[in-house]
């Protein structure tokens, strides 16, 4: 696939590093079972607390009650202002200096990102100063569909179409990185090039030869 017009990229766990490992850190802290907070999301996962929020369905404070019931359902003690806390990871740097070369060759960008009403901006940032890096990050992008905004989120497909609408493209004009599978599966159902993303190496690998371009691009 070669001259591709859009490129359309999750944030967290792609532009920034995985959340997820921040959720490993309070498990081990906490004395909780691996992967806890996966199993709790996983649990009823178009309806539970996580969902919601991302929905804004719910508020902050409904989503620390309701996550922490969810967790003692299963028998730990986990409220939810412990997680969202550590939503917010670092930025890999190369990610941003590829978008910025992705816009230098005209190629049209997009972000989906689920978020929730917590923190500041976009990545629920715990302090204005890193609210305003991701701002700025945000930025770049030509078209950003928030799920707390549009009460849409990943994976249901129609997260995907309000993006391709938004850039004027097809969905099959579209490389797609994301670091979860489940969101990648409904990108490629329609027609776009998914990218799961593991690593920063490995993402900008597979970005460049999804578009063609010579390996050491980015």
């Amino acid at each position: 696939m070669t001259d591709l017009p859009a490129v359309v990229f999750d944030f967290g766990g792609v532009i920034t590093a995985s959340p997820f490992e921040a959720f490993a850190r309070i498990e081990t802290e906490r004395g909780l079972p691996k992967d806890l907070v996966r199993r709790i999301n996983s649990t009823n996962p178009d309806t539970n607390a996580w969902a919601r929020f991302e929905r804004a369905e719910i508020d902050a404070a409904a989503f620390d009650a309701e996550f922490a019931a969810e967790a003692r359902a299963l028998g730990h003690d986990l409220p939810g202002s412990v997680v969202l806390a550590v939503l917010s990871g670092s930025v890999r740097p190369r990610m941003v200096a590829a978008i910025d070369l992705l816009k230098e060759r005209g190629h049209k960008l997009g972000c989906i990102t689920n978020n929730v009403p917590a923190g500041h901006g976009a990545q629920m940032s715990a302090t204005e100063e890193r609210a305003a890096e991701i701002a700025a990050i945000m930025a770049r992008f030509e078209y950003v569909v928030e799920s707390s905004k549009v009460g849409v989120r990943k994976p249901d497909p129609a997260i995907y179409e309000l993006a391709c609408t938004g850039l004027g493209v097809r969905p099959e004009e579209c490389v797609y990185l994301d670091d979860l599978g489940i969101n990648c599966k409904p990108a490629a159902a329609l027609g776009m090039r998914a990218i799961k993303v593991t690593g920063e190496d490995q993402a900008l690998s597979d970005l460049e030869k999804a578009l063609d371009l010579p390996p050491g691009t980015f």
